[in-house]
């Protein structure tokens, strides 16, 4: 799908099709990660903490691991 980048303030923007929007489940307010690799410019849905502590369930959850016993100047 080709669109345009437009002037927006001293920024430029990018819209994002609807029809694409809702093929990866963003919306208004999304965190959105935008990178460059190999001179292309990469954008990934991003993540807020709290919507990745939504998805923990008491069958996902993980135990606790034990390390070993302490040491240096760790307490527990």
């Amino acid at each position: 799908m080709l669109t345009n980048v437009t002037k927006w303030g001293n920024s430029l923007g990018l819209r994002i099709p609807r029809a694409i929007a809702n093929k990866v489940g963003i919306h208004e307010g999304t965190p959105i990660d935008i990178s460059v690799q190999d001179h292309h410019i990469v954008i990934r849905k991003g993540y807020s903490l709290q919507s990745l502590l939504d998805q923990v369930t008491p069958e996902n959850i993980h135990e606790e691991t034990l390390t070993g016993s302490a040491r240096g100047k760790e307490f527990w």
